[in-house]
């Protein structure tokens, strides 16, 4: 089987800073080191503000005192940017809270928020204690929520914001010894589902960015030469294409190694089995067809599962006179 590789049409025509962010503030979490690092000083670099946000912890979640984010800063800084470094946690709805409004009271907008803080706990669930799995959750998960609550009526004010939650393929098609993870990653889909239709109205898009790169959190999963290839600074354009002014909304972006492809959540065609005594040996007799991906939509909404449902009954029962006849 051949892999196609695809370049961009005519890119010599493009300047690398044909997209900028002049006048935009970008919230970066988890930006002291690796793809967090990468993004901020990318959107600098392209002419937003950046909130540096890092609150210095280890790979595991423990207490740390790193000065990354201040030192993410200067790098800014030397380079003619503009930024500012905090080590709110995520985790603390009053450090995000305050966090924000200290952007406000320094440059009056949020434009842009890269929920990227986290942290790792991997173990089998069958040895994973209820309280590493509440910490992923609540650092993954939950700190997208807390950072996006904290500017979503700011950004519902201007008419205009971009949030990108970072989900990952653990979350997407699961990954062993990584339940808790996986859990919290793809209720970040979830969330940027909805999300996505809220904030329509006001220019509000919401994407999710799945990543594969080398960082503190993958370096023990691929070879040298993987790693090498796998680079933050590789994913970090798929970053500036989901909080561009032209940016999509409700999308799922892959991006690894400068290779980038879409994910989608679909339904199949499927079958109609009924409710009677052997409803259930039918989908069991039927199961191939039930899982036949021809045909297969990715739903607008929530409500086109219910919709397509009440189709197939429709139809059945608009058949059975007829078969009885």
């Amino acid at each position: 089987m051949s892999s196609t590789v695809h370049q961009p049409a005519q890119a010599g025509d493009f300047s690398s800073s044909s997209i900028r962010l002049d006048g935009q503030v970008a919230i970066v979490t988890g930006a002291g080191r690796g793809l967090g690092r990468s993004h901020a000083m990318e959107l600098a670099r392209r002419g937003a503000k950046v909130v540096v946000n890092d609150l210095g912890v280890a790979r595991d979640g423990t207490a740390g005192t790193s000065s990354a984010a201040e030192e993410v800063v200067q790098e800014i800084r030397a380079l003619g940017g503009e930024a500012m470094a905090n080590a709110a946690s995520v985790t603390d709805a009053v450090q995000v809270q305050r966090m924000v409004d200290d952007t406000m009271a320094r440059w009056g907008r949020v434009d842009i928020l890269v929920n990227n803080a986290g942290f790792l706990r991997d173990k089998t669930f069958s040895k994973m204690s209820l309280d590493d799995f509440e910490a992923i959750v609540d650092v993954h998960l939950m700190g997208a929520v807390r950072c996006t609550k904290a500017v979503w009526e700011i950004m519902k004010a201007q008419n205009h914001g971009r949030v990108v939650m970072t989900t990952s393929s653990s979350g997407l098609f699961g990954n062993f010894g990584q339940a808790n993870y996986s859990a919290a990653k793809m209720g970040l889909v979830g969330f940027m589902q909805t999300l996505a239709m809220e904030g329509a109205k006001y220019d509000i898009r919401v994407n999710c960015l799945a990543p594969s790169a080398a960082t503190r959190m993958t370096d023990a999963l691929f070879s040298q030469e993987e790693l090498d290839l796998l680079t933050p600074a590789s994913v970090t354009p798929g970053l500036v294409y989901l909080v561009s002014p032209g940016a999509p909304t409700k999308t799922i972006l892959c991006a690894g190694a400068g290779a980038f492809a879409c994910s989608n959540v679909t339904m199949t065609e499927g079958i109609f089995a009924g409710d009677g005594p052997t409803s259930s040996e039918l989908i069991a007799l039927n199961a191939e067809a039930l899982a036949a991906r021809q045909g297969e939509i990715v739903p607008a909404t929530g409500f086109d599962q219910s919709k397509r449902e009440l189709l197939k009954a429709r139809a059945a029962r608009q058949q059975a006179p007829a078969l009885a006849a």
